[in-house]
This record gives structure tokens, sequence and C-alpha cells, in this order.
């Protein structure tokens, strides 16, 4: 029998080795533009195009590499940063192993223009699923050009599983963000399919994470800025006010590596959960500085995990940084300590006799031998005589009744205002209210308009035949301006006002790009937004009947649930917009509802075809059934 057990091609052995760290385009750009930092560069450009699929470009004015190191760094285990384990322990690096460029060309056709600073010639070398198709001469700028064609070309079932450009695009924008906030002495350019989305000059944090995220968030940052012998930590926290229920930008550095570590997220997190609303995250910004022998970055193969020597202590110092600087923006709640009504005290002097206390008191006073005692001020409870109760209760029975008592008939407003929601009805004495009515006379209640009731600005009751029905208002309405802004969008026949001036709003480059994957379905909403430049855009119309409503909050609040929801391959961006809009718009809790709205409400809600769940799953209606009010009162 043959051996059975044999060593794999080295081409194999990349393809496996690409799927760790090579998972979809945006770990492309991660692993190059890292190289990039590693070489020295004060300037990357990033050119990409159809979310990476076709191509991924990275153009950087470091270091370069000679002919023999440009042919050598796409072999496996091939690195400049490490020499031996022990360097392992003082990484300063952002890449160590050599399996990027190995797993890159690998599953790739891959382009390297590369030339240093003392060479007058560069290299240039095309590789094909690992395979060298050519290396040559070439005349190039010094520093390192990588042009990554066709990524998973022989791997057809990795392509296949790659999402939609969309979605793709946002990992691609969510790692540029991640090096662009960590490396901010470094010029950052990127490009999407031919449109500059950033152009970002080097520059501080703050200025660096105004440009990424917007001017918005300018006024929201609070300044952290702790250093001891253990660690040091810097960077920015958001105000509450600013904290978004998704999609909140959060983000750790360690040593100028990003990191998810869900023990330091509760240190954060720990001190707004009296400040912020259930399900409200705050944004955060922060740099840690460690000694490198004191963590472990490989462990994990995307080098996001990071483990710490001295994690309690660097929690408990990260924890009181972030309670302290809330404390001086004046965000947590300060405890008043005003004298006022606080006991004097004497001042003694040099030599004075302390009086000992005194108690005084009358030898001849009995609290229980007077019955005119002062009445207390205290609250006490009241014992009914129920015995006269039920005397009083039948002398009544005895009275005469009136005219109307005798005939059974009840007297009711021949109007009543539901629009006085229910803790602000008058109220009326309980005598005045029979122990019964007659079943004959039920039917009169309901003539009187008593057909809805609104509770607390919140629900809406109604009769029916099977029992009590409770409708949430505001669901309801988001469930009917749903369908009908569907509707718009499918017929392209949404109604617009036009603004009698444009209202100016400013957008992120990653704003203003998934504005302009949506365009089309705002457009048939009934918006109409101009770009101006610069990230400044012209809101000249909007759907007619959202007056009131903040347009520049509106839209952010859309395009957030566009880029959070849409990410998601199975939910049709048309049903992202449009529910979006319809939370905006619809009835907010606590507006109180005249007997017509009320109708209305219900009129349209029941017209649909699916009156009882929102579009995101949320209870519209709910009905008591008769056996459980029967139930209730037994």
């Amino acid at each position: 029998m043959s051996d059975i057990i044999h060593l794999l091609p080295d081409s194999v052995a990349n393809q496996i080795a690409a799927g760790e760290v090579i998972q979809r385009p945006a770990s492309v750009v991660k692993e190059l533009v890292e190289n990039a930092i590693d070489a020295g560069a004060t300037e990357i450009q990033i050119f990409i195009k159809d979310a990476g699929r076709t191509l991924i470009q990275v153009v950087d004015n470091g270091k370069g590499m000679s002919e023999t190191d440009a042919r050598l760094s796409f072999e496996r285990h091939a690195t400049s940063k490490i020499s031996s384990a022990q360097d392992l322990y003082s990484l300063r690096t952002m890449g160590f192993r050599g399996e990027a460029l190995a797993s890159i060309a690998a599953i790739a056709q891959v382009e390297l223009r590369t030339r240093r600073a003392e060479d007058e010639i560069g290299t240039s070398i095309l590789i094909s699923g690992s395979k060298v198709e050519s290396q040559e001469y070439v005349s190039c700028p010094a520093g390192a050009n990588f042009m990554i064609k066709n990524i998973f070309f022989n791997v057809p079932a990795r392509r296949k599983f790659l999402k939609s450009n969309q979605v793709e695009f946002g990992f691609i924008m969510s790692e540029f963000e991640r090096m662009a906030l960590v490396n901010t002495d470094i010029a950052f350019k990127l490009v999407h399919n031919d449109v500059e989305l950033y152009n970002l000059p080097a520059s501080n944090l703050r200025q660096r994470i105004v440009s990424l995220f917007g001017k918005n968030l300018n006024q929201h940052l609070l300044s952290v800025d702790v250093q001891t012998s253990l660690v040091s930590i810097t960077g920015y926290i958001g105000h509450p006010d600013s904290a978004r229920k998704r999609n909140a930008w959060q983000y750790f550095f360690v040593n100028g590596r990003y990191m998810r570590h869900p023990y330091f997220y509760k240190a954060v997190i720990s001190n707004y959960e009296q400040l912020l609303p259930a399900g409200e995250m705050p944004h955060y910004f922060l740099h840690i500085q460690v000694d490198p022998s004191t963590i472990d970055v490989n462990i994990h193969p995307t080098k996001t995990e990071i483990k710490f020597e001295n994690e309690q202590p660097i929690w408990q110092i990260l924890s009181a940084a972030v309670r302290e600087t809330l404390g001086k923006s004046n965000a947590v709640p300060t405890i008043d300590f005003d004298t006022e009504g606080a006991p004097e005290i004497p001042i003694l002097h040099h030599g004075q006799q302390v009086e000992p206390p005194r108690v005084s008191y009358s030898p001849d006073y009995n609290p229980f031998a007077s019955s005119s005692a002062k009445p207390s001020n205290h609250s006490h409870r009241v014992d009914y005589d129920w015995t006269q109760l039920y005397k009083d209760f039948q002398s009544n029975k005895d009275m005469p009744m009136t005219p109307e008592e005798e005939s059974g008939e009840i007297k009711i407003p021949s109007k009543i205002n539901c629009q006085t929601s229910v803790e602000n009805m008058t109220k009326v004495s309980s005598e005045a209210i029979p122990l019964s009515i007659p079943i004959q006379e039920t039917s009169r209640l309901i003539d009187t308009g008593i057909e809805h009731l609104q509770i607390k600005g919140r629900y809406i009751l109604t009769s029916v035949k099977s029992g009590l029905m409770i409708i949430d208002q505001h669901r309801a309405h988001v469930r009917i301006l749903f369908d009908r802004y569907m509707s718009h969008i499918q017929d392209k026949k949404g109604v617009s006002q036009r603004l009698l001036f444009p209202e100016m709003i400013q957008l992120s480059p990653a704003q203003g790009a998934e504005l302009l994957s949506v365009q089309e379905d705002f457009e048939a909403l009934g918006f109409d937004i101009s770009d101006m430049g610069g990230g400044a855009y012209a809101v000249n119309a909007v759907p007619a009947g959202i007056d009131g409503l903040d347009v520049s909050t509106l839209i952010d609040k859309m395009l957030e649930t566009a880029t959070q929801r849409g990410g998601d391959v199975s939910v049709d961006v048309h049903e992202v917009i449009s529910l979006a809009l319809a939370e905006s718009a619809a009835i907010p809790y606590g507006q109180i509802l005249s007997p017509l709205e009320m109708e209305k409400l219900i009129s349209d809600l029941f017209s649909l075809t699916a009156p009882n769940y929102t579009p995101d799953g949320k209870t519209v209606v709910s009905v008591i059934g008769d056996d459980e009010l029967q139930k209730r009162f037994r």
C-alpha cells in the first residue's frame, strides 16, 4: 500500500492561508495600507473599482524595495519586521508574519511597481495565482504601487459568496476609517469608481475625526488624556447628547493598532449607563499606549484581538479616565452642597466652657389624657367604620327615587371631548354613577361619540365585537406611512413640497457616497437634493406632509438606517428608506388626537393588508377578549 501523506504545493497552501488572512476586498486594503505605513509612507492613495472586485490599487511614497526584495516579498513567511521569536514581544510594526502578499498573490492578479529613493530605476512584477508571469525594470516614482485585479478569480466559491458592492465597500470604508484615525500624521486619499471620497491631509486626531465623520460631531467631543507609568490613554469620547441607537463610532487603538476588546468596552460603557436611554450607545476614539512586551497581538489572523498582561489595572484606569472626563463636561449630575437649612454650629474659643446639652420636659404632660390633641402633620391610616357605612347605604335605599331613576333613564352629555386625556378628565362623584346600567340602555352610550378613547397620548382604545382593542398610535401611523412611501417609490409618484429657501446640510464623504447610492429612492419619495461640493448639499424639496421635522436630522437618520440595515442583502433598500422616513414622520407619543383624527387613523390602518405589525415586526394592535375582561372582574 502506497503512502497517503504528501506535501501540498505552495500555490494550494497559499490559497488555504489566504482563507484566513484575505477574507474579502477590505482585507486586501488593510494589508497593503499597513505595509505602506511600515514602509514609512507619509502619503497613501487608495483607488477602488467595483468595491474591490475589479481593482484595488494602493500607492505610497515609502521606502520602496530593491529588485530582490520585491521578488522575495511574495514568498510565504518573508518579512522585514522580525528575525526571531523574541521580536514578537517588542513589535512596533503593523505586519510581522510575512503572509499577506503571498496570500493576496494566491487569489488575485497582482502587479507591483516599486523603487527605492537611491535607485535610478524600479522593478515591475506580474503575478497571477502565485505564479510569477514576469519581472522587469521600469521607470516609476519612489515608493510602491500595488494593483490587485480580479480578486478570487481562481476561487469561484469565494468570489460567489462576496456580498453586494454596497456591503463590500462598507467594509473597505470601515478599514479605511480605522487606519486613518490611528495614523493622523499620514495624508490619505480614497477614490471609488473615479469619485474622490476622502482627501485627508496630515492633521491631529480631532481634525481627522471631524474630516471622517462630519463637523456636527466636533462640538460633542470630550478630550481624554491620562498618563501613568503603566498606560497612556488619549483621545476623545462623545458627549451623551451625541449618542446613537445604531452605528455608533467606537474605536480602541493599542500601540497604533485597531483592537476589539469587550472588557475595555465595558469600562467605557459603564460610565454612561445612567446618562443614556436604553439602547443608545456613545462614541469614543481612544488610543492606548503600553509597553509592547506586556501585550500579545499574535492570537488572531486579523490581529484585532490583543491579550494584556495588566488587564485589570488598565480597566480601572480607563474607567476612571472616562468618568473624570464626563464629570468635567457637566454630563454627570452634580450634588448640591448648598448649606441653606443646615444646622448652625457654634464657634468655641480657646478656654470657653462647653455647656452640656439639656432636654426640657414637663412631668405633668400626658399625651393620652386629652382628646383635643392637636392634629398631626404626619400621614395616618383612616380606619373606616364599615358598620356605619353599611347602615348609611341601607338608609339611602329607603330614600325616594327621582323621576329619572324611576324611568331607568341616564342623562349623558350630548358631546364628549375625547381629546382630553384620561388623566385630565373631570372627577365625578361616585354618588352620581349608578350601580348598574339597564341592558336596553347600553346602546345609547355608543351614540354619544365615545367610540375611541386615547390613553396617555400613546394608545387608542376602541370597542370591537370580540372585546376591547388597543392600538399603539405611533406604530399604527408608521405602518400607514410605510405602505404609502413604498407605493411612492414603486410608482415614482412621491409628492414634493418645495422649500422657500433651500436648506443647506453637511454630509461626510461616507454619507455622501450612501446618498448617491440611494438617490433615486430619495427622489421617488419627494426629496430634491443637490450636491454643492465640499460635502455641502442643498435640500430644495422634501416629501409633502413632514412639516416641522428637522431636515438635516431626518436625512442623517435615513442615511444611517440605510447604511446599517442596507448591509443585509436580504433587506430591500426601498424598505429601509421608507421605514426610516415613516418612523421620523409618524405621530409621536404624547400627541393628543381629536376624535376625527383617531377615526381617520383607525380607518387608514385597517384599510391596509397587514395592519397588525410594523414593518420591523413590532405589535400595532392588541385585543383583550371578552373572556379575559370577565376574568378580571371575578
